[in-house]
Parts: C-alpha cells; structure tokens; sequence
C-alpha cells in the first residue's frame, strides 16, 4: 500500500514542477515515508497534519502550495473520509446556529497578543487593499476608507458592524467621518480590547449574536464575517440584515467567495482554523438577498489577499521569538503558518476571491456610483 501510494501521489506532483526532495525552494522535503498513505487516506486534511507533525517541510511553503493548488492536484485523488465527513454534518447539521460561540472562542480568543503582533496597529484581521498601498498598514487603511466612501458615510449616521472584531472600522469611521456605531461579536477578547480602543468614541462593541440584535440603523457593513454564517443560514442573515437597515440606507458585504456552490467547509481548516468555516458563492448570495436587496455594486479584489496573508506571515515570522513559549508551541507555529501559506496559495492561484457587495433595500434614486 506505501509503495504504490507513493508511485500514485508522486505521479501526480509531476504536474506541478515540485520535485521531491529537490533543490528549489519549492521542493518538499519528506522526513517519513508514512506520509503517502496518510495523503490517500486523508486528503488536504493530511497533509496540513503532516506538516504540523514535521514529517515534510518546504523552504517556500506557500509556493509549493501554490504549485498544488494551481495543478488542481485535490481533483486526481479519491474522496477521503475527512471530506465525506465534512459533508455530511454540512447537510445534517447547522453548527453555525447550534454552536455560535464555537468560533470565537476557538479562532479569535487565543491571544491578542497573537493577532497584535500579526495585524496592523488597527488589528484588522480582513484582507487589505493593495491598490496604491506599499505596507500592510496602508493597504488597510486604504480598505477601511474605500467601504466608508462606498457607503457615502456622513457625519451623525448611526453605523453597525456584523462581525466587528477587535473595532478597527468603527474607530476609523468615528474618527474620520463623524459617524456613531454599534460593533458586535462572538469573541470575548475582542469585544473587551476593542471596547478599550475605542473608549470615549461614539462607538461600542457588544458580545452578542448578529441575530440578537434589534434596532434601526442608516448603515451596516459586515467584513469577513459571513464566512461563518453557513449555507442554511444565508437568507435568515440578509432577512436580520434588511430588518435593522433603514429604507433609505446601504449595507456593504466584505466576504471571500468561492467559485462553486458548497455545503461544507475544508476539513483541515474546519478542524485546526476556523471551525463551521463555509465559503458562499455568487449563486448563494445573489438566492439569499433576492426580494430583500437590490445588488449595487460587486467588486472583486481576491488577489490582494495573498499580499495580504503573506505580510500577516512575515509579521508572525518575525515575532515568533517573543511569542514561542507554553501558549504557543513549536506544533502551533507549524500550524499557524500552513494554514496563512495555504490561504495565500488557494488566492494567488484565483481558486478563491474577496468580494465586497454594496445593497440597498429598494435601489439608489439615480443609480449607485462605483468606487474602486
């Protein structure tokens, strides 16, 4: 079974340019020859927990990656039981209803001192806008001005953020376009740092579930937060939406989008990243918003994602020394750079994009002005 698992997955890295155990930096190093049952057997969900446990390395992770992804090399193998898996509870279950906290506390609570030393000095944890831009700290600066402008925000609107995180919008908002706002999310360490951050602006964040929320606002804006929605879930979070927002008001989605219609997540990520991640798609959206919102606006900019995560990579790179020690080991440095690699690798290879979608409740009088 080894041998011929290793002749199979071999044959298919052919494809790709990556040789095994070769001298560009893009060449895997493989520590144990285990690892090509492991790869049959369990898929992509195999190969990030192989990598975790050190059994193959490569110098340029997020090449080789891309190498794989590119080469569509996931389409060659079988149906692994991880992803069998991962589909069945996407279709039985709706875990992002039945475990709301689930992510917060497993994703965005393991440290602001983690996300701090990786994201800029705002801590926006959503992909940047490189356009022009030539640090991270530009680029998301850049983003949280493009959505106030798309929102045509004016000083004394009445601002909600779905999914707000540690209140970096909020407070650029309030600052430089006057406006007041409420943030909420699922994430006890973000709501009490970005409480903290924002003290004495107009703006607070709550611990609360989107569909808790009550209200009337002239705005609303959610970014990267509809990834953990849930396919089950899309219409009931535009009907919430649609109830909050004012007739004359806009609500601008940032989300990545996949390319096909999916029921289910990527088993690795579900496990170690993001847990009941799910990726929508156009079709999803545009089924989840008809007869609630008029589509004014769908800008793609998924390429800037992979200059993106690999800052957010150079950053953790550089600040694993003061960050290596009991709360952080050397597996949780081996993860947490596969799973920034791999996002960048999925991206740079367009397999994935990064929308944001302007709405309205009944059409812009006049028609809607695009901004890019």
């Amino acid at each position: 079974m080894s041998e011929s698992a290793k002749r199979f997955v071999l044959g298919q890295l052919q494809r790709t340019g990556v040789v095994l155990n070769g001298p560009n930096p893009w060449d895997p190093q493989v520590h144990n020859d285990r690892l090509w049952a492991r790869l049959l057997r369990d898929g992509t969900l195999g190969l990030g927990e192989s990598y975790m446990e050190g059994w193959w390395d490569a110098e340029a992770l997020d090449q080789f990656l891309f190498r794989l992804v590119d080469a569509s090399i996931q389409d060659a193998f079988p149906k692994d039981l991880a992803v069998m898996w991962s589909l069945a509870r996407g279709r039985l279950l709706n875990l992002q209803r039945l475990r709301v906290t689930e992510v917060g506390e497993k994703h965005y609570d393991i440290g602001n001192d983690l996300y701090a030393a990786m994201l800029d000095r705002r801590m926006v944890y959503s992909c940047g806008y490189w356009q022009g831009a030539d640090s991270l700290e530009a680029a998301q600066e850049a983003k949280l001005d493009l959505v106030c402008r798309k929102l045509d925000l004016k000083p004394g609107m009445h601002v909600l953020d779905i999914g707000s995180g540690w209140g970096g919008f909020l407070h650029f908002a309030a600052e430089r376009y006057g406006v007041s706002g409420v943030g909420v999310t699922v994430s006890k360490e973000q709501a009490a740092l970005a409480n903290e951050r924002t003290a004495g602006l107009p703006v607070e964040t709550r611990l609360l579930d989107y569909q808790a929320l009550e209200g009337q606002f002239d705005r609303i804006i959610s970014i990267g937060m509809f990834e953990h929605v849930g396919y089950k879930n899309y219409r009931a979070y535009f009907e919430k939406a649609a109830s909050l927002l004012k007739p004359d008001g806009l609500m601008l989605l940032h989300t990545i989008g996949g390319h096909t219609s999916t029921t289910h997540g990527d088993p690795w990520s579900e496990k170690y990243i993001f847990p009941n991640g799910m990726l929508p798609s156009i079709a999803q959206i545009g089924k989840a918003i008809e007869g609630l919102f008029v589509m004014e606006d769908w800008h793609n900019f998924g390429a800037d994602y992979d200059r993106t995560l690999m800052a957010w990579r150079d950053r953790f790179d550089a600040a694993w020394p003061a960050l290596a020690g009991e709360k952080y080991d050397e597996r949780f440095r081996r993860m947490w750079r596969y799973y920034l690699s791999s996002f960048a690798a999925v991206f740079r290879a367009r397999h994935l994009s990064l929308w944001q979608i302007v709405l309205s409740p009944r059409g812009v009088p006049g028609g809607y002005a695009s901004l890019r």
